[in-house]
This record gives C-alpha cells, structure tokens and sequence, in this order.
C-alpha cells in the first residue's frame, strides 16, 4: 500500500494541483488540515478536494485555520492570519464553510498490514494549536505519544517535514502543501511505501507556480506580507 500525506494546504490552489499530481497514484491519501486560510483560493481548494473525496479514500482532519473560519475561532491569531480569516469568511460559500465545520480533529486509520495511525494537525494534547516543532526534545514526544494508542501520529501545523521515531513508533509531519516554512518554498508532501521493511517513510519536493499564487493574494487585497512569504519558505 502507498499511502500519501499532506498538509497545510492554506487556499494554494497552485500548489495543492501540482502535488495531487504526484501523490493521486497512492492507494489513500490522509491529510493533516489547514486547507484554508492565508491564500487566495478558500472555495477552490475546497472543491478540489471534496470532488476528489468522492473518487478515492481520502480522509482529513480540521486545522486551527479551518477551525477559525468555520466557528470564528480567530483568537491569538496574528494580525495578517486574521485578516485573511475575515475575508475568507466574506467570500466563501456556506457550503464550503458547512463542509469545514464537519471536519472531525481525529482521524483514524489502519494500513493493510495492520500499522495504526491517527491523524491530527496539532498535537493530542492540543489537536488544533500545539506546534511539535522537530527541535523537541524527545522526552517531548514521549510524552505526547502517550495521549494515543496507535502506531504512528501524523501531524500538521508547523509547516516543517519531520519524522521522529520512538522506539516502534512514529511522528510525522509532511510539511505544507500550500506556505512551507522550513526555508525551502517549493510544496512539500509525504509518502509511506508500507511493501518496504522500515525507513519507509519519504519527503519530497516540488515546484509550483508561486507567481500566481502570489498575484492572486495581493489582487484580493490580502496582505502583500502573505504573498512575499510564499517566495521565501517561511
């Protein structure tokens, strides 16, 4: 089984096509929430992936800015990531803001060879708002792999690529799809080839039309700072 991981989509449409393209040949494809928010394309997105939901096993969780756009949650949120909060809420349709208010924060699932995993885009302890940044120390990730009983967590929210290993278990973070943040801009996303023994877990790369996404965002009226960030990976 090939299983794909993505997360932190953020309203790129640009990004999230380029990397459906690589990732459309897995067998299921878990995402770790934070489809909307930041960009310029919240109903886009949300199509795409709700058409592509109907086709193939697909399965996603709510981020904190699904959350904020959905019930208003926008509290402690920085100026730029409000704003863009605000107008989503102005522009989306309410049967795309209905689809982000059904989104569950747990996901789970089982692999073909029995391996666990759940899914969450911050952590158990706070599954919306708490980062697992990869410099943790590992006694941090003990403890939060106490809070669940599965095999592996995957996570989102940091927009950083980590995988952290535990004795036989696993955190995982894929990275962002739509705004990484580890220095790198290109869109970033995960696959676990469950047919190889261990290490199976890969992190890859890939470029996008970040000009358009960019255009789009101060065409809209959205902060220029939003835009600018795309081009730096941060």
């Amino acid at each position: 089984m090939l299983i794909a991981l993505i997360s932190d989509i953020h309203s790129n449409l640009e990004a999230l096509k380029v990397v459906w393209r690589e990732v459309k040949r897995a067998d299921v494809i878990l995402c770790m929430g934070d489809l909307v928010g930041y960009g310029p394309n919240p109903d886009e997105v949300i199509k795409f992936v709700r058409e592509k939901m109907k086709r193939r096993e697909f399965l996603c969780v709510r981020g904190n800015h699904d959350n904020a756009v959905a019930f208003g949650a926008d509290w402690g949120f920085n100026p730029y990531a409000k704003e863009a909060v605000r107008w989503h809420q102005r522009v989306m349709s309410v049967e795309n803001l209905e689809f982000l208010r059904r989104l569950p924060v747990r996901q789970l699932f089982t692999d073909e060879t029995g391996r666990s995993y759940i899914l969450i885009h911050g952590s158990p302890r706070r599954p919306l708002d708490e980062y697992l940044f990869p410099w943790l120390p590992e006694s941090e990730f003990k403890n939060v792999l106490s809070y669940v009983r599965q095999d592996d967590l995957l996570v989102g929210h940091t927009h950083m690529p980590m995988l952290k290993v535990i004795g036989k278990r696993r955190i995982i973070n894929p990275g962002s799809v739509g705004q990484p943040r580890d220095g790198d801009w290109r869109a970033s996303y995960a696959l676990i080839d469950t047919e190889e023994p261990s290490e199976n877990v890969y992190f890859y790369r890939v470029e996008y039309e970040v000009e358009e996404t960019a255009r789009k965002i101060i065409e809209a009226g959205l902060p220029r700072f939003l835009a600018e960030r795309l081009f730096e990976g941060y």
